[in-house]
């Protein structure tokens, strides 16, 4: 016996905010597009991607290590609006489903 399992493992990333690892689908991907962060939610935009927690705290320790700019190797520090703003709707958007769900 090999000790393999027949399960697939899961493709794991490390976010580049708080440098843990984990399953590629809790993670946000990144991609630089003319000198800002894109968000790729589906992970299909062209180019060399990042990954990070879609949460606000991963995205500032992101921002403040420049971890984008390295990760991307991108040429200038790139802008983080566009991201900004989608993770901020994103966990607005998570906050009301659960407060849905919860509600009998």
């Amino acid at each position: 016996m090999s000790g393999r399992t027949r399960a697939r493992a899961c493709p794991e990333r490390t976010c580049v905010g708080c440098r843990q690892r984990a399953a590629k689908t809790e993670l946000l991907r990144v991609v630089a597009i003319e000198g800002e962060c894109a968000p790729d939610p589906r992970g299909t935009l062209p180019g060399r991607g990042a990954y990070v927690h879609p949460a606000q705290v991963c995205l500032d320790l992101a921002v403040r290590r420049r971890a984008f700019t390295r990760a991307l190797r991108a040429p200038g520090a790139l802008d983080t609006k566009a991201l900004r703003l989608y993770v901020e709707q994103t966990t607005v958007a998570e906050q009301v489903t659960v407060a849905e769900q919860a509600t009998p």
